[in-house]
């Protein structure tokens, strides 16, 4: 007496890969993301390698785990994959705080960000 089998979270022609805890704020992912939201995986990857942005080589990670998840999961072909979604959320936030001016304090907030990258299997490309 359990509870009965949960579904496959995405759809058969999907494969999904997640970062819980990357450091940057999640506005300033969100701007990579877009930049290989809708394009080929094999056009998002070498974007995302000759960006100049620091985080540009934490989402390529992720981009490459989710190609290799479609590929050696779910038997998807390569060459037809693209970014289906590239989705930021927030995570944790580390408090911490400057000493300011008469016995005051400054609040810093540094901010951590999750992002999922599902990719699916479209149409053969001419």
């Amino acid at each position: 007496m359990g509870k009965p089998k949960a579904g496959r979270p995405v759809a058969e022609n999907e494969a999904k890969a997640m970062a819980r805890s990357l450091r940057i704020s999640p506005r300033k992912l969100d701007t990579m993301c877009g930049l290989i939201r809708g394009k080929s995986a094999e056009r998002a990857v070498a974007d995302l390698t000759f960006s100049k942005r620091r985080v540009a080589k934490d989402v390529k990670k992720v981009l490459q785990s989710a190609i290799a998840n479609a590929e050696n999961n779910h038997q998807l072909d390569v060459d037809r994959l693209y970014v289906a979604e590239a989705s930021v959320g927030k995570s944790i936030v580390m408090k911490r705080f400057r000493p300011r001016a008469r016995g005051q304090v400054g609040p810093i907030d540094k901010p951590f960000s999750r992002l999922t990258i599902v990719v699916r299997e479209g149409e053969e490309s001419a």
